[in-house]
């Protein structure tokens, strides 16, 4: 659970979404994940220690620039655990429609009785 805690964390952040977004489209050089945002290296540097915590990136220095590369199997997780829940609420959702089908059939007899 401190994994997945860890991971939601990182996942927390609307930046490290982008992030994560732009990374999903392949590699790139910390460089060129702070183009886009109006923040510090400092700051950004920041943001890339968090999500390899997560483990959601692996950071390698290629020369003289670190590139990052998103782990696809970290967010995977949080997948599989909220599978869990949407087959919950799917199945809760169905029960609700049957109920709320019943009502209506009810209220359309009721309004034939009583128009």
């Amino acid at each position: 659970m401190d994994r997945l805690n860890t991971t939601f964390a990182a996942l927390s952040d609307p930046t490290r979404r982008a992030m994560i977004e732009r990374l999903s489209h392949g590699p790139a050089s910390v460089h060129g994940l702070t183009e886009p945002f109006a923040l510090s290296q400092q700051m950004i540097s920041k943001h890339i220690a968090c999500l390899v915590r997560a483990r959601i990136v692996i950071k390698t220095k290629c020369g003289r620039e670190s590139v990052c590369t998103l782990r696809p199997e970290a967010i995977k997780t949080v997948s599989d655990w909220a599978f869990n829940y949407r087959r919950f609420w799917e199945e809760s959702f169905d029960k609700l429609e049957i109920v709320v089908n019943q009502m209506k059939k009810e209220e359309v007899r009721d309004d034939r009785k009583h128009g």
